[in-house]
């Protein structure tokens, strides 16, 4: 028999960075699945994005933290180096791999080994205001670097507080993210075959881009400042009417919605722009996975196994949607399971805001899922921050992020 359904009745917890009301829809699938599992009992602990690493590292890779923890996949290579996370069982791993798409199941692997049970998956768009476009008297979304350095500069006023284009800072995936996304859909990429590869020519005009969106005034630093909660400057500009253009992940729908109320129509979305040494618009990839506590008891890891079997599985919601996938689409996330994707088939190419990130997700790139991804991630962002705010030119910022780059992948491979 399989581990999954041999697991005995066992008390587990699930560490997630999700807000109060996606936690109740997590809440309500347990209690659903705790019904017809007597015996059973999962726990729900919610900490902030920013701190959910750490507590992962500090409490969760104990025998007395979490059970199963919610995890960005650029994250795993390091978790499974210390020994943090388990493999998932032979039968988890191919009924996976049977119902996810090969590159996801390859995100949430290591070395071939299966790590985790893929969830969700984000890709980046333009993001853009309407009213502001046809105030502006910009006909249509850019579709390359010209026309969105152009309409940057029709959109900003400096005299009403309004930018053309919203930058972020003070936190790292929101910093890096849009960057690399332009990058990619400028040719280049951030690192090829475990090197980092910023001193292309592609990712020079990339940090030159960046450079003159500053110098220009069509991007204010001032305006920038964000967290993976979507809270300060950078939303509340946005939201506003501020800000003319972002480019921001397809999770942020919630945010805009509960922010702007009846204004949300006037959002619409179009794809990456594409740069002077690109040939189709493109953007970066990622996505998230649940995994189980390699320290916990073979008994809580057996739970833990049937538990996302189940949450992830095409019985646990409604009209053959998993859980899980529900609990996702609340919050305007693209689920990564092939049923889910098919069982909100109607929604997915209906919304409008959705339509523009399921559109690229085929020219999509992944992410790079390497040993110190999360510390070349924050150096990335030192930089650009730095880069934003005047501190180094396009070109000392290039070099600074390529050395810096290849030491930290370096250091982490050995």
């Amino acid at each position: 028999m399989s581990s999954v359904s041999m697991a005995q009745a066992a008390e587990i917890s699930f560490l997630t960075h999700w807000g109060p009301d996606t936690v109740k829809l997590l809440d309500a699938a347990i209690e659903k699945y705790e019904a017809a599992n007597p015996g059973d009992t999962v726990t729900v602990r919610a900490v902030p994005f920013g701190d959910l690493l750490t507590t992962l590292r500090t409490s969760g890779g104990g025998a007395g933290g979490a059970t199963i923890a919610g995890i960005y996949d650029a994250w795993l290579p390091d978790l499974v180096r210390d020994k943090l996370v388990s493999a998932a069982a032979d039968d988890v791993a191919a009924d996976t791999t049977a119902n996810w798409p090969a590159g996801v199941v390859s995100a949430a692997s290591v070395d071939g080994a299966l790590y985790g049970i893929p969830n969700e998956i984000d890709v980046y768009a333009l993001n853009y205001n309407k009213r502001l476009f046809e105030e502006a008297g910009i006909a249509a979304p850019p579709k390359t670097w010209d026309e969105f350095l152009a309409a940057a500069e029709k959109l900003t006023d400096k005299s009403k507080g309004e930018q053309g284009f919203g930058l972020i800072n003070s936190w790292a995936a929101g910093v890096l993210h849009p960057f690399a996304s332009l990058l990619v859909s400028n040719g280049g990429d951030l690192i090829v075959d475990g090197k980092p590869v910023l001193d292309s020519e592609a990712a020079k005009q990339t940090f030159e881009l960046y450079e003159k969106l500053v110098a220009s005034g069509y991007s204010d630093p001032a305006m920038a400042t964000a967290d993976a909660n979507t809270t300060g400057p950078f939303l509340d500009n946005f939201v506003s009417g501020k800000t003319g253009m972002i480019i921001m992940a397809n999770w942020w729908e919630s945010a805009l919605k509960a922010g702007m109320g009846d204004a949300f129509a006037d959002v619409a979305t179009a794809p990456i722009p594409v740069g002077p040494s690109g040939d189709t618009a493109r953007s970066i990839s990622y996505s998230w996975m649940t995994v189980v506590n390699a320290q916990a008891s073979a008994e809580e890891q057996d739970a833990a196994w049937k538990f996302l079997s189940w949450l992830n599985g095409p019985d646990s919601g409604e009209n053959g949607a998993s859980a899980m996938g529900d609990i996702l689409m609340s919050m305007g996330i693209l689920p990564s399971r092939t049923s889910d994707v098919a069982a909100f088939g109607d929604r997915l190419a209906s919304d409008p805001f959705l339509l523009g990130y399921t559109e690229t997700l085929g020219d999509a790139k992944p992410f790079p899922v390497v040993l110190g991804g999360q510390e070349f991630s924050e150096s990335l962002q030192q930089t650009l921050e730095a880069m934003q705010f005047g501190q180094l030119t396009a070109e000392q910022a290039q070099a600074n992020a390529q050395a810096d780059a290849t030491e930290i992948l370096a250091r982490n491979a050995q």
